[in-house]
């Protein structure tokens, strides 16, 4: 592609106009951008010191909101993992789809081969493509069980990507190994690999048997294998061979995202970093044991930071700083307790995961979706912050606009193009949010409704709490911290945000960036 016409299709199939702020960008752009996304697990709006933490320090991410757009109002589309990350590679609502909750490590895929996803759409641009870290979307064939000693497919290969280095699930859940592309790393024939979610293996150790054992003891759950002298979920057996050490996982996904970066830098790439910190168990390198006083759950904080600054680090000795889109973000907000005894509920002191926001994981107030967000492309992003309204779900749209590519609007209804507010050339994005926790809230404008039931509220100890009818109407501009409910006084407001809002399992019909539809 030649320089002008990329700069077109930068700034004006995106809805900007060059301004004063990007003028040397011209004078030194010769290709499309890389882009890196670095993806957070379970970090909360509050967890980094850029956005007001004092607990713990992570200078890397601080240089990354100094040199690039930090946001205050980012959003994932849902407040769990899968759902959260289904969203962001295929445009869509995860709660359009069924199985796509919380998968089991022995899940099938859920992103159909074949149809668009973020990562097809930027190979068809020309881009070379990766996701290293944790998938949790499901691997093998639907209603069939992946095959752990032969290839492992289809996958994330069959959705676009042309490399992969993953985890099929969590930390805390079976097949506690590492899958490069289609095979389980390490397998030996001699000791296959045995997985399912149903029962124990016959002679197997668990979490309930070997318990005073434990390095880590669990709360509740995670007591089904053990890996590695800590309890999962689900049971496996055999595969010795493979089996990953948690404390070397962090290490392990960033060399080989370093390793990715270094083959592919003289054309463009996408590499997907989907870390693993700070989800559960917390189990960091002993160099960063210790770091803060919050425990593993801190600990881990740093260690992510750690894992940022190798990347930005290799970046700016590779020369590709200036050439390179990152976004980093995490994929649903903070949770403390989440099954094991880490000291996460006891050691917390001060710090506040979600900031000044209220929830957290699993939860439909803002704690549960509103992420630390930033964008850092030198150059083309004016450095400072954005109160712009944007979701994860619109970067397949987004990054489309930015490499000349179109979304598919049969398969990415949800994903609008708001990449005027990522570049930092407007002050607004999207009009609306749809918030997802089993059930669907609704943020228009500075409005935010959640309908009648029940919602998690607290981080830990966990609680709920029941919202009445006819539900509960807060005013974020005032109130942040949704405190206080002002139903009562707005009925034509709740009337018109309850009217947009049926059952998530229903068909509904697609956002546009005029508004919302009728139904949702």
């Amino acid at each position: 592609m030649m320089k002008s016409a990329f700069l077109q299709l930068c700034f004006v199939v995106a809805g900007c106009s060059l301004s004063s702020s990007v003028p040397a960008a011209e004078a030194n752009l010769t290709r499309l951008p890389n882009i890196v996304y670095i993806y957070g697990d379970d970090i909360g709006y509050g967890d980094f010191s850029c956005y007001g933490a004092k607990s713990v320090q992570t200078p890397s991410v601080d240089r990354l909101a100094k040199e690039g757009l930090r946001f205050t109002t980012a959003y994932c589309s849902s407040a769990t993992c899968t759902p959260s990350r289904y969203s962001l590679l295929t445009g869509e609502y995860a709660f359009r789809q069924k199985g796509t909750g919380v998968l089991p490590g022995d899940a099938a895929l859920i992103i159909k081969p074949g149809r668009a996803t973020l990562p097809s759409i930027l190979k068809k641009a020309g881009y070379t493509t990766a996701v290293v870290g944790k998938w949790h979307l499901g691997l093998g064939e639907y209603n069939s069980k992946a095959d752990w000693n032969g290839e492992v497919k289809p996958g994330p290969l069959e959705v676009g990507f042309d490399y992969a280095f993953i985890m099929a699930a969590t930390g805390d859940r079976v097949p506690c190994v590492y899958i490069e592309n289609h095979r389980v790393v390490g397998l030996m024939a001699e000791d296959p690999l045995f997985v399912n979610y149903n029962e124990a293996y016959p002679g197997e150790e668990t979490g309930v048997s070997v318990r005073n054992k434990l390095k880590m003891d669990w709360s509740h759950g995670h007591n089904n294998a053990v890996v590695n002298g800590i309890g999962r979920i689900g049971f496996m057996k055999g595969g010795k061979s493979a089996l990953w050490k948690d404390e070397d996982m962090a290490d392990q996904f960033t060399q080989h995202a370093l390793g990715f970066i270094k083959r592919s830098k003289d054309k463009p790439f996408f590499l997907y970093f989907a870390t693993h910190d700070i989800h559960v168990p917390r189990v960091p390198k002993p160099r960063f044991v210790g770091q803060t006083t919050m425990g593993p759950r801190g600990d881990a904080i740093v260690e992510f930071d750690a894992c940022v600054k190798v990347i930005l680090d290799l970046l700016d000795q590779l020369k590709l700083t200036d050439q390179t889109l990152v976004i980093l973000s995490s994929d649903n907000g903070p949770t403390l307790d989440d099954g094991y005894k880490d000291g996460a509920n006891e050691k917390v002191g001060s710090h506040k995961p979600a900031g000044p926001l209220r929830g957290g994981k699993y939860s439909l107030f803002e704690g549960g979706t509103r992420i630390p967000f930033i964008v850092r492309w030198p150059g083309h992003v004016q450095p400072g912050v954005s109160d712009a309204v944007v979701n994860q779900v619109d970067l397949a749209a987004s990054l489309a606009a930015l490499t000349g590519e179109k979304p598919d609007p049969a398969t990415m209804p949800d994903s609008l193009n708001v990449l005027p507010a990522l570049l930092g050339q407007s002050k607004t994005g999207r009009d609306h949010v749809v918030e997802y926790a089993n059930r669907i809230a609704l943020r228009q404008g500075h409005w935010k409704f959640i309908p009648p039931g029940l919602v998690q509220d607290q981080l830990g100890p966990w609680k709920q709490v029941t919202v009445d009818a006819p539900g509960a109407l807060f005013d974020l501009s005032a109130d942040p911290g949704e405190t206080n409910n002002v139903a009562a006084a707005h009925p034509e407001i709740v009337k018109q945000l309850s009217a947009k809002l049926v059952s998530p399992h229903e068909a509904i019909t697609s956002p546009s960036s005029q508004g919302l539809p009728q139904r949702l």
